[in-house]
């Protein structure tokens, strides 16, 4: 298990880049993490690493935003934390993103976790002392 350690928010743009490099060719990465671990906060880091020049928001409503790279790749968000059933995933078509070979963050992974790839990167966001983050995986 490797942990990142986050002393300050001055420090997430440059965590989410070491991040990105050691998740090397991983498509789904889901977070975990308690309310306000800021799960969402460090997705917005990575999104910038990737250069997504839109504002990155949680899909808590709408379930997943669709972002682009300078490329033109598609990273899709999830948040599931207001699902109550699992079945609301298959509604969406959740396979189609997936398994599209794009990236997919998702917040909330427990939500669906019989669902969620067995291939996908856990990660684990926790709050340390002096309200550091530490990131797992």
């Amino acid at each position: 298990m490797k942990t990142i350690t986050i002393s300050s928010l001055q420090e997430i743009d440059d965590a989410a880049g070491i991040f990105l490099k050691e998740a090397g060719e991983a498509r789904v990465i889901a977070f975990t993490g308690e309310m306000g671990a800021g799960k969402t906060t460090f997705i917005q880091a990575l999104c910038r690493n990737l250069g997504v020049a839109v504002e990155v928001n949680s899909p808590t409503f709408s379930l997943v935003n669709e972002y682009f790279t300078p490329r033109g790749g598609s990273i899709y968000h999830f948040d599931l934390y207001r699902i109550e059933d699992p079945g609301e995933l298959f509604d969406m078509g959740y396979e189609e993103y997936f398994y599209s070979g794009s990236l997919c963050l998702i917040e909330w992974p427990e939500k669906a976790s019989n669902l969620i790839p067995r291939d996908a990167l856990r990660v684990t966001i926790t709050v340390g002392e002096n309200e550091t983050r530490l990131i797992q995986f």
